[in-house]
């Protein structure tokens, strides 16, 4: 028999260094097979009919595969919040299989649509193109280049989580053991962060089966450089009963008209991401549901890790401050999508099927998909504009009463940006905003007279009338 081998290992630079083990690396070691491997005609009889997987050898090892891979991502994924790298290899394996790679022939019809639609979009409106070329993107790569976002939208949530999830499995230890505890402190911590890196990537990579580019949730993702995904454009179009090139077009259409905004209104990217950012650091993680996950948790089974960031995760109560984060985010999610909407639709008019293709987008943004569903589920926010047709009945009348580039100057400064108030009343908007602006113009003429000097002193006369409650000279009266 061969002897087993020596704790020491090689580092990722070739040198041996010491890997001092605490009571749970063995542990959770010798459950998933350890750097000897995992062969399920070891485990004991009836193990596959407990575990629900009956007498399938594959199926078995497949699931410890998957343990192996989490304890292997626990040991190289960091200190952070978040192991992002078990988020991006969940995110690649979630569409492992069906994503097939971009041919030539394709990423040519998308610059080629893309083209065009800037050209629809020159007479839509007063932004122009960067003129930047729309790539097609793979699944694969639409993860990729996301992923930067992803890290800066869920790691104040990730935060709260992981200690949650560190300080709730410390104390399932029994009293006894506690002293044992040692090192194991910072596993524990890995595998809070683990565990939040696996249910983001699987979150990630349901989005990246479903987003038709690198906008479509009001975000870009993607960097300012236009993108759309192929493979989700032709899943889109089942069904519809509308030509192929047209489908191409209106996407081509909303993806340029949300890279001219942001690239336009540089304001408008830092804003969104600092209110997704705002919301989540309030976010309150609900210890209960955290202490309950905790012990359903089946360390042989690691699907039911995934569990632990499942639904109910967060407290439904917000705070007065998560509350105007998330009425500031809503209002200019629906803003940006009421402006696409509109400008989109008047570049749009000549296609035959785009009314029908408008409001298709429409409720497939209200109500959004599972998806986007699980995002919300792991991170307690909706990216949804739940006032997108009153965002566009805005603009569409702020068109018709200033014109384009009067519509377009809205966006110059974020203090220029219409309320909630306007959205549920548009024809009001210039009366209110001419009376702000008559306000501050009195607030600023009133400073400047002051810093001039402009306002008269009282003379020091020497009368008593500038101190009331001074003595009275008898012989004055």
């Amino acid at each position: 028999m061969a002897e087993n081998p020596p704790s020491n290992r090689p580092d990722d630079s070739g040198n041996e260094e010491e890997n001092p083990k605490d009571p749970f690396s063995e542990m959770f070691g010798s459950l998933f097979g350890g750097a000897g491997g995992f062969d399920p005609k070891n485990l004991p009889a009836g193990f596959g009919e407990a575990m629900g997987l009956g007498n399938n050898p594959d199926a078995m090892a497949h699931m410890m595969k998957q343990a192996q891979a989490m304890m292997a991502a626990m040991q190289q994924g960091g200190t952070g919040p978040v192991n992002w790298k078990m988020a991006t290899d969940t995110a690649r394996q979630a569409i492992a299989g069906d994503d097939p790679s971009i041919s030539a022939t394709r990423a040519s019809a998308i610059a080629n649509a893309a083209q065009l639609a800037n050209l629809w979009l020159d007479a839509a409106t007063t932004f122009e193109g960067d003129g930047s070329t729309c790539r097609a993107l793979s699944r694969a790569e639409w993860v990729e280049k996301t992923m930067p976002v992803w890290k800066a939208l869920t790691e104040p949530v990730a935060e709260s989580v992981g200690k949650a999830i560190t300080t709730t499995l410390t104390e399932q230890v029994p009293e006894e053991m506690r002293s044992m505890l040692g090192g194991a402190q910072g596993m524990l911590q890995s595998l809070g962060g683990t565990m939040f890196g696996m249910q983001l990537g699987t979150a990630v990579g349901g989005l990246a089966k479903d987003v038709l580019g690198a906008t479509d949730i009001g975000l870009p993702l993607a960097g300012s450089t236009p993108a759309l995904v192929p493979t989700n454009l032709a899943k889109f179009g089942e069904g519809l009963e509308v030509e192929e090139q047209e489908i191409l077009l209106f996407a081509a259409l909303r993806e340029c008209a949300h890279s001219r905004l942001f690239t336009r209104v540089p304001w408008l990217r830092s804003t969104v991401i600092s209110s997704v950012e705002a919301y989540a650091r309030g976010i309150h993680i609900d210890m209960s549901r955290i202490e309950e996950a905790v012990r359903d948790i089946d360390p042989m089974n690691p699907e039911s890790m995934q569990s632990l960031m499942g639904e109910g995760l967060f407290m439904p109560q917000r705070t007065p401050a998560q509350d105007a984060a998330l009425q500031k985010l809503e209002l200019v999610l629906a803003l940006i999508e009421g402006w696409v909407d509109e400008v989109v639709a008047a570049a749009a008019i000549n296609l035959p099927s785009a009314g029908k293709l408008r409001e298709t987008i429409r409720r497939r943004r209200a109500s959004g998909g599972p998806a986007e569903n699980a995002f919300a589920s792991l991170v307690g926010l909706e990216l949804r504009p739940r006032r997108l047709r009153e965002a566009a009945a805005l603009w569409a009348h702020l068109l018709e009463e200033r014109g384009q580039e009067g519509r377009d100057a809205i966006w110059a400064h974020p203090d220029l940006m219409p309320t909630s108030e306007d959205l549920q009343d548009p024809s009001g908007f210039t009366s209110r905003r001419e009376l702000a602006e008559a306000s501050m113009d009195d607030i600023d003429a009133a400073l400047s007279k002051l810093l001039d000097g402009g306002f008269d002193t009282p003379e020091d006369t020497g009368d008593d009338v500038t101190n009331p409650d001074a003595p009275q000279d008898p012989d004055s009266k």
